[in-house]
């Protein structure tokens, strides 16, 4: 069986050791494997390469289609194990693309890193897949807001909100592009009674500029809600490039 992952290079899974750049664990060292295929299509989306392949018209920004073949590979859920495995790592964040599209898969290669702390980032459309529910320590998940470009109705699924707001694995973590993103995110955690503190409001951008004129505001304006902030420190240190 066969886990379906995003490359950085044609031919080269997207597999690597960093820090987490986001949310609760920023800067935990942590292995890192980016899954490929997404139900949803973000116009500011940094991984469109995951899903954005030729013939698909789904809008974003950059307008740009991607070559599937040099993009996404398919590999052995031993093999992928394995690669994670030699990093040498405590924690690993699955990302994507949408990860638990390929749930079934995910937990098979995931029950051969016994040991391992796992992250998944979701955005909290999709329920985990019962072999694999148990084997995550932890839920990222972020919905996506109405500057996302995608409709509510397949964006905000209620019962998969509600049930991630009464997992206490789960941390919330949402885009903000502009300051009226702060009350549709607060009248959302008023509807799952989702605790403040449980809440992570993190700026829009692909570049340390437009992060850091966002995120002045946005830093100001979260005492006023309760939220935590959260940068995007890979875009500080690396830039907006895969494997990082």
């Amino acid at each position: 069986m066969a886990l379906t992952l995003a490359c950085t290079v044609p031919g080269e899974p997207e597999i690597f050791a960093s820090i987490q750049g986001e949310g609760i664990s920023a800067g935990a060292p942590c292995a890192f494997v980016r899954l490929s295929r997404c139900n949803l299509a973000c116009a500011w989306c940094d991984t469109a390469y995951t899903w954005r392949f030729t013939g698909d018209n789904r809008p974003h920004r950059d307008a740009r289609a991607f070559e599937r073949k040099a993009n996404q590979i398919a590999l052995d859920e031993a093999d992928v194990a394995a690669r994670i495995a030699a990093l040498g790592q405590a924690r690993l964040v699955v990302t994507g693309g949408e990860p638990l599209l390929q749930g079934a898969a995910l937990a098979r290669m995931l029950a051969l890193l016994p040991g391992v702390r796992v992250e998944i980032e979701t955005n909290g459309t999709v329920a985990p897949h019962p072999a694999l529910d148990p084997l995550v320590a932890q839920f990222n998940v972020s919905p996506k807001l109405a500057h996302s470009g995608n409709p509510a109705d397949l964006a905000l699924v209620p019962e998969r909100l509600a049930a991630y707001a009464a997992d206490e694995r789960a941390w919330f973590k949402f885009v903000v592009s502009e300051p009226d993103d702060l009350d549709a995110i607060e009248a959302l955690r008023r509807e799952y009674a989702i605790a403040p503190e449980r809440v992570f409001v993190m700026p829009e951008g692909r570049d340390s500029q437009s992060l850091r004129a966002r995120g002045q505001w946005l830093a100001e304006a979260c005492p006023r809600f309760g939220y935590r902030f959260t940068d995007r420190l890979h875009i500080h240190l690396f830039g907006d490039t895969r494997g990082t």
